[in-house]
Formats: C-alpha cells, sequence, structure tokens
C-alpha cells in the first residue's frame, strides 16, 4: 500500500492543474504555509508573477516575508516559475483576514 502523504500530494497536484491560471496560486498557498500560518493569513489575488497575502500585523509581515524564499521555492515545486514574489499586505489589527 502506498504510503499517504505521496497520494495526497499527487492529489494537490492534479487539482492545482486543473485550476485557472490565477487561482492556482492562492490555492496553493494554504499548501505550502502549513496550517498554522493559513489560519491567520489569506491568499487574496494572483497579478503575475505577484502573489498578494493578506496578514494580521505588522510582526506577522516581517516574519513571513523572512520566510519568502521558501514559500517561493515550495510554490515553484507546485506550480513553475509563475510566482516569483510574494506581497504581504497587513489587514489591521489583530483581527483574523476573512475566510
Amino acid at each position: 500500500m502506498e504510503p499517504a502523504r505521496p497520494a495526497l500530494h499527487k492529489i494537490a497536484l492534479d487539482l492545482l492543474r486543473q485550476a485557472g491560471e490565477a487561482e492556482a496560486p492562492l490555492l496553493a498557498w494554504r499548501l505550502v504555509c502549513g496550517s498554522s500560518v493559513a489560519e491567520r493569513t489569506r491568499a487574496t489575488a494572483f497579478a503575475t508573477p505577484v502573489l498578494t497575502v493578506e496578514v494580521p500585523d505588522a510582526a506577522w509581515r516581517a516574519e513571513l516575508k523572512s520566510l519568502e524564499p521558501q514559500y517561493l521555492a515550495a510554490l515553484r515545486q507546485m506550480l513553475g516559475e509563475r510566482v516569483t514574489r510574494i506581497e504581504f499586505v497587513v489587514v489591521g489589527g489583530s483581527r483574523r483576514p476573512p475566510a
């Protein structure tokens, strides 16, 4: 029996391939950033080659900006070279971005 992780990865890649050009990076964000970051952030737009991600405050923006190279590498593995920059945008205070 095949381990679950590679099978889930394959399913995720198949779904991303079926998604539209602008939608795939938005869906991929949740996969590359992980569940704890996904709970506090939201990918809101993709205009080639920039993925825009809402964050709750400046501290989150600074932390995620420092991790941008790792996120971009993971996005490249899933989507190719479509995303070359992530713009982290503060949506205000301590409130969570809308889901």
